[in-house]
């Protein structure tokens, strides 16, 4: 027969943080709930910026092509 190791202690678990503890801690501002109406409202102009975003990432990469088709064509050209 093999011996037995011995048994490690279990670690204590760490304790779980209670919302009053957390707001004085990290200066956050309280939950507040939001309608359902807020909500949409919310989501609403998230994707408006994100819309807005990708518009002018596609403005600029566009500038970008019509540059290197200028550059072809000179190229193409000589």
């Amino acid at each position: 027969m093999k011996p037995r190791k011995p048994r490690a202690e279990p670690q204590p678990r760490p304790s779980i943080a209670t919302p009053e503890l957390t707001t004085t801690n990290s200066g956050r501002k309280p939950w507040k709930k939001k309608t359902p109406a807020e909500a949409v409202i919310a989501q609403i102009e998230r994707l408006r910026e994100s819309a807005k975003a990708k518009e002018e990432e596609l403005k600029q990469a566009q500038r970008q092509l019509q540059k290197l088709d200028e550059v072809l064509k000179v190229l193409e050209n000589t």
